[in-house]
C-alpha cells in the first residue's frame, strides 16, 4: 500500500515538473525545422553547440510574445527578432516551413505574421541556428547552400561574424536598428551602418539624418574617434572589397564574447560577457557628450567638450546668428569674416593677396571628405590651387584628404586627432611669426627685467597693506590677469575654516598647512595656506596661479579664487572629499578600498589629465612633482592632479628646458632631471610610470622591499618582471586571477615609462593607447633608472626642505 501510494506521488511529480517545463518554455527543444517539424511556443530552437538559443519570447513587463535569438547563458540577451511590427497577442505562435520554402511565423488562425520571403526558396528548405547566432534557411538538396540568412535582417545587435555593409551600386545597406523602447521590440529611430562615400565611416541615423560619426576608417582603425581604435586589436575590422561592397565586421575568433548594441536610446554600446561576475561589462559607448553628436557646432563651428560654451567658430569665422549662438544654439554655424582671394579675383581683379592656412592639431576631421592619392607634400598646393578646396588634411593610411564644401562635424579630441588645415583670407593670417623670431630676444630680456622690479614693487605694497588687483608675468609666460579670478579677502577665508581650526585641517605639506572651508553660500573649499617658514614665495604663488587659472580639464584640480593679505599667500580650491591618493595607498586601514577597478580608473585618469597638460590645452605644461599626495580623490574616486607651484609652462615649439633649480620629490625625478636639470613631458612620464608601480603594489618608491636589500620599488619591480614572479609584487588587495592580465599590461606600462633614458620612455598619449586598448603586445621595458637606494645623499637649499634633492648617479 505504501510503495503504492509513493508510485502516485512520484508519477505526479514527474507530470508536473513536464508541465511546468512546458510553460517555462525550456524542456523541449529541437535542432532544426523543416518542412514536417514545426516550432511552436513554447518549443526552443537551438544551436550545435547550445551557444544560442531560438524561440518565443516577451519582453520585460509585456504579455506580447516575439520570435528572437538569444543567448544560451543570458536568456535576456536577445540579439534578433523577427515580427518585430507584428507581436503575437497570444501563445498560439508557430514557426514553420512553408509550401513554398520560406520559413514564416503564424498564429492561431494561420496568419503569416513573418516570412523570411525569399522568392528563390526551394520546397525542401530547412531552417538552422548556428553557434554564431545566424539563423539561416538552406537548400537540402542543393549542398545545404544558404538562401536566406538572419544576419543579412539585423535587429539592434551586431555580434562576431555578422556584417554591417553597404553596397555602392544599389545603395542598400545591411543596418542595425534600434527597438522602439526598452520593452518594445518595434524599429525605433536610430540605426547603424556604413556610408562610404570617398571614404568610409561608420554613422549612427536619428530618422535618416546623421547623428554620429565614426570619422574615417584608415585601415586600421576610425580617425575620429579617441577609444574605437581598441575595435582593430579586437579583430573587428572595416573591408573594402572594392566591388561595390563594403562591411564592418566582428572578430573571426576570440577568448571574449562581444557584442555591439544600437540601443533605442541612440546609444551604440560595445560590451564583453564576463563569465566570473556573470554579466556584460560595457568597454565602449559613444556618444558620450554633446560633442559627439553630429554638427552640434554647425558648419565651421568647432566642438570641445573641456571649454565652456563647448562650441567655438574657426579662427576666421564668426557666428551667423550672433543672437542664437550666445543662446547655445550654434547649429546654424559660422561664416567666413573675410572673402576668399578667389571670391575677390571674380569681384575686383585684385590678386595681391594669397590666401593660406590655419592649422588645428588633434581634430576629429570633418564630413565628407575627397580622397586624393598624392603625396604629403603637394596635398597643401593642390588644395592651395584649386579654388573650390577651402581644407585639408593628411593620414598615411588614408593619404590627401580634401574638402570643398562646409566644413560639419569638427570636433577637438583629447589624442590622437588629426591636423586639420583650413582655408583663411589672406588677412586673416598669423603675419607675427617672423617679427617674433626678431623681437622674441629683445622681448624676453624686457620682460626678466621687469618680473624683477615687479616682485620688488609688489613686495613693497604687500608690506604696506596696499591690496591691487595684479597682472603678473613671469618669464616668457602669458600675462596673468589676477581680476578673471575671485579675490577672496582674509576674513572670509577665516570665518570659512572656523578661524584655520585644527579640527578643519585637512593636511600639512611643506608649504604649509591645508584647511577645509565652507562659503557663506555652502560651496565647500579647500584653502592652501602658504607658510611663512616654507620658503615658497610670490613667484611659486604666482605660478600656481598663472599655470592653473589657464587649464581646465575633468582631471585637473580646479582653482576657485586667491588671497594676498600682508604676509598672507592662500589660493582656494574645489573640496576633494576622499582627499589624496597616499591616504589611501600606503595606509593598512585604507588600502583594501581601492580595489582594481578604482586604481585604474586612477591611473588612466591621471593619464589623461597629464595628456591634456602636455598636449591639449591652451598651453604646453610640465608638472614636474606627480605624486600620489598631490593626486586627490573625489566622491567616486577620480583623480585631480593638483599643486602646480613647480609646474613649467613650454613655448608649443619646445621640448625640453634646462635649469640649474633642480624642484620635485626624491623617487619620482627622472634621472636626467635629478642629474642635470634637464626636464620635458618625458619627466613626467617618468613620474606617472613611478606612480603606477605604486598603485599596482601599494609601497612606496623610496621604501625598501627587503631589509637586508638596497633595491628601490624600481628594483625590486625590474628583478620580479625578470623572473615572471608578479604576485610577488602586485598588492595582494587587488591579486585576482581575473585582473591579473590587465594588471600584468599596466607593471608593463610603468615599467616602460620609467627608463633610463628619455628617448627609451613612450609619450603619455601612447601610454593612453597601451592603456585603453585590448592588446597585451606591448614593446619589452628595458632596465629602469635608479634600480638602487641611495642612502647618502646632499640636501640642498629648497622651497619646502623637503622636495629639491641632488642625486649621486649610479
Amino acid at each position: 500500500m505504501t510503495n503504492s501510494r509513493r508510485h502516485v506521488q512520484h508519477f505526479v511529480h514527474v507530470i508536473l515538473v513536464i508541465l511546468h517545463c512546458f510553460n517555462a518554455g525550456f524542456c523541449t527543444e529541437v535542432d532544426s525545422i523543416n518542412s514536417t517539424q514545426s516550432l511552436r511556443d513554447p518549443v526552443i530552437l537551438s544551436s550545435p553547440g547550445g551557444v544560442f538559443k531560438l524561440g518565443f519570447f516577451s519582453p520585460l513587463n509585456s504579455t506580447d510574445r516575439y520570435v528572437g535569438i538569444w543567448y544560451n547563458f543570458s536568456v535576456t540577451t536577445v540579439i534578433w527578432v523577427a515580427n518585430r511590427d507584428k507581436p503575437l497577442r497570444d501563445s498560439s505562435g508557430v514557426v514553420k516551413i512553408s509550401r513554398d520554402g520560406n520559413v514564416v511565423l503564424t498564429n492561431g488562425e494561420e496568419e503569416i505574421l513573418w516570412s523570411s520571403n525569399v522568392s528563390t526558396s526551394q520546397v525542401d528548405s530547412i531552417a538552422l541556428l548556428q553557434d554564431s547566432g545566424n539563423f539561416v534557411l538552406v537548400d537540402h538538396l542543393n549542398n545545404m547552400s544558404t538562401t536566406w540568412q538572419s544576419f543579412e535582417h539585423p535587429s539592434d545587435t551586431v555580434v562576431p561574424k555578422m556584417r554591417i555593409s553597404e553596397n555602392t551600386r544599389t545603395g542598400e545597406r545591411v543596418e542595425a536598428k534600434s527597438w522602439r523602447s526598452s520593452r518594445d521590440p518595434n524599429i525605433g529611430n536610430f540605426s547603424l551602418g556604413i556610408s562610404s562615400g570617398f571614404i568610409p565611416q561608420l554613422y549612427i541615423w536619428k530618422d535618416s539624418r546623421p547623428y554620429w560619426r565614426s570619422g574615417q576608417w584608415n585601415g586600421q582603425f576610425f580617425i575620429g574617434v579617441q577609444e574605437l581604435y581598441a575595435v582593430a586589436f579586437d579583430g573587428f575590422s572595416l573591408v573594402n572589397e572594392r566591388q561595390g561592397f563594403v562591411y564592418f565586421t566582428g572578430p573571426v575568433s576570440s577568448k571574449f564574447i562581444t557584442k555591439f548594441v544600437m540601443d533605442w536610446k541612440g546609444n551604440m554600446v560595445q560590451s564583453y560577457w564576463d563569465e566570473n561576475e556573470t554579466n556584460w561589462k560595457i568597454t565602449w559607448s559613444v556618444p558620450k557628450n554633446d560633442c559627439e553628436v553630429y554638427g552640434t557646432c554647425g558648419p565651421f563651428g568647432s566642438c570641445n567638450y573641456f571649454e565652456s560654451p563647448i562650441c567655438s567658430c574657426l579662427k576666421g569665422f564668426n557666428p551667423k546668428h550672433k543672437e542664437e549662438w550666445e543662446k547655445g544654439n550654434w547649429t546654424s554655424g559660422c561664416v567666413r569674416r573675410r572673402p576668399l582671394l578667389c571670391e575677390v579675383k571674380n569681384n575686383t581683379g585684385d590678386s595681391s593677396k594669397e590666401d593660406g592656412f590655419r592649422k588645428m592639431k588633434f581634430m576629429k576631421l570633418p564630413d565628407f571628405a575627397e580622397r586624393s592619392y598624392t603625396i604629403e607634400e603637394e596635398c597643401r598646393s593642390q588644395c592651395l590651387g584649386n579654388c573650390s578646396c577651402i581644407a585639408y588634411a593628411f593620414d598615411t593610411g588614408i593619404g590627401c584628404m580634401l574638402w570643398s564644401s562646409n566644413l560639419i562635424d569638427i570636433q577637438q579630441l583629447q589624442i590622437w586627432g588629426k591636423d586639420l588645415n583650413f582655408r583663411v583670407a589672406h588677412s586673416e593670417l598669423d603675419h607675427h611669426k617672423d617679427i617674433k623670431k626678431i623681437v622674441i630676444p629683445v622681448i624676453l630680456g624686457t620682460l626678466t627685467l621687469c618680473v624683477c622690479l615687479f616682485i620688488y614693487c609688489t613686495r613693497v605694497a604687500i608690506c604696506r597693506g596696499v591690496k591691487t588687483k595684479e597682472v603678473v608675468s613671469l618669464g616668457n609666460k602669458s600675462p596673468v590677469h589676477m581680476e578673471e579670478l575671485p579675490v577672496f579677502s582674509l576674513d572670509t577665508l577665516a570665518n570659512a575654516t572656523s578661524q584655520f581650526h585644527e579640527d578643519n585641517k585637512l593636511g600639512q605639506g611643506g608649504f604649509g598647512p591645508v584647511y577645509k572651508g565652507k562659503l557663506e553660500d555652502g560651496k565647500e573649499i579647500a584653502v592652501k595656506r602658504l607658510s611663512k617658514a616654507s620658503g615658497q614665495g610670490l613667484e611659486e604663488f604666482m605660478n600656481e596661479v598663472l599655470v592653473i587659472s589657464k587649464v581646465q580639464h575633468r582631471n585637473l584640480v580646479r582653482l576657485y579664487g586667491y588671497c594676498i593679505d600682508r604676509e598672507e599667500k592662500m589660493l582656494i580650491y574645489e573640496y576633494m572629499p576622499m582627499k589624496s591618493l597616499d591616504v589611501f595607498l600606503f595606509d593598512e586601514g585604507h588600502r583594501g578600498i581601492l580595489d582594481w577597478r578604482k586604481r585604474f580608473t586612477i591611473i588612466e585618469g591621471v593619464g589623461r589629465g597629464l595628456l591634456y597638460l602636455h598636449r591639449d590645452s591652451r598651453l604646453k605644461i610640465i608638472h614636474r612633482d606627480l605624486k600620489p599626495s598631490n593626486i586627490l580623490l573625489d566622491n567616486n574616486f577620480n583623480p585631480k592632479i593638483s599643486d602646480f607651484g613647480m609646474a613649467r609652462i613650454f613655448g608649443s615649439d619646445q621640448d625640453q628646458a634646462d635649469t640649474r633649480r633642480v624642484v620635485g620629490t626624491y623617487g619620482y625625478m627622472a634621472p636626467e632631471y635629478a642629474m642635470k636639470g634637464r626636464f620635458s613631458e618625458k619627466s613626467d612620464v617618468f613620474s606617472f610610470g613611478v606612480l603606477v608601480l605604486e598603485i599596482i603594489s601599494g609601497r612606496k618608491s623610496t621604501s625598501s622591499w627587503i631589509e637586508t636589500s638596497s633595491l628601490s620599488l624600481l628594483g625590486y619591480a625590474w628583478m620580479l618582471w625578470k623572473e615572471e614572479d608578479l604576485s610577488t609584487f602586485i598588492d595582494p588587495f587587488i591579486l585576482n586571477p581575473s585582473t591579473e592580465m590587465e594588471i600584468r599590461k599596466c607593471m608593463q606600462i610603468g615599467l616602460l615609462c620609467v627608463q633610463e633614458f628619455a628617448e627609451d620612455r613612450p609619450s603619455i598619449s601612447s601610454v593612453l593607447v597601451m592603456l585603453t586598448s585590448e592588446t597585451t603586445n606591448l614593446p619589452a621595458p628595458l632596465q629602469p633608472a635608479f634600480t638602487e637606494r641611495h642612502e647618502s645623499r646632499e640636501t640642498t637649499c629648497t622651497l619646502n626642505n623637503i622636495s629639491i634633492t641632488n642625486l649621486t648617479g649610479r
